[in-house]
């Protein structure tokens, strides 16, 4: 593929490039920065996308790349002094979300996706989020599929566990109150 080409498809990626970016990072200035510098690598090495590569999964993984190289960048940087507030993130509430409901539900959400490991975490957000197809994903990450089967199925399951411990047990509650009365 020429620069020429992916330089035309680009702009209808944007949009879900940006989306995967800013949930990978939590951040819209790095993502506006990932997106940038995921362009950027992508026009220069066009030329090494293979027919049959998918141009949206290969840029998927330009994106996530780049954000694992920088995460490294921020580590060595954390070590020599510099620190950077991840806690803040949390308190920064969504502009988009309607009720206050869908606030605290999109908040616990994206809580339980920041404890799921980062493989995890990123087959969720490519799969689940992105709607990238098992396959997809596995060539976005470099993976078997096989792994990215394993890798939901185990996200999925953590965050289940987190929202459905509260439930088991109330319902637990409510049967054995029921035992109780009858």
């Amino acid at each position: 593929m020429t620069a020429a080409e992916l330089s035309a498809m680009l702009p209808a990626m944007l949009p879900r490039l940006w989306t995967f970016a800013l949930r990978i990072s939590g951040d819209r200035h790095d993502a506006e920065d990932l997106v940038q510098s995921a362009c950027v690598r992508a026009l220069e090495r066009a030329h090494q996308l293979r027919p049959g590569t998918a141009p949206l999964s290969w840029m998927f993984s330009i994106v996530q790349s780049i954000w694992l190289n920088e995460l490294r960048a921020r580590s060595v940087r954390r070590r020599s002094g510099m620190d950077w507030d991840d806690d803040l993130l949390e308190t920064v509430a969504d502009p988009t979300a309607p009720t206050l409901e869908q606030q605290a539900l999109d908040a616990q959400i994206v809580r339980a996706m920041q404890q799921l490991p980062e493989a995890q975490r990123v087959v969720m957000l490519l799969v689940a989020v992105k709607g990238l197809s098992y396959d997809e994903a596995a060539e976005a990450l470099g993976v078997p599929v096989g792994t990215i089967m394993s890798r939901l199925s185990r996200a999925r399951q953590s965050i289940g566990a987190l929202f459905g411990d509260g439930k088991d047990r109330s319902m637990k509650g409510a049967a054995k109150r029921e035992d109780q009365d009858a």
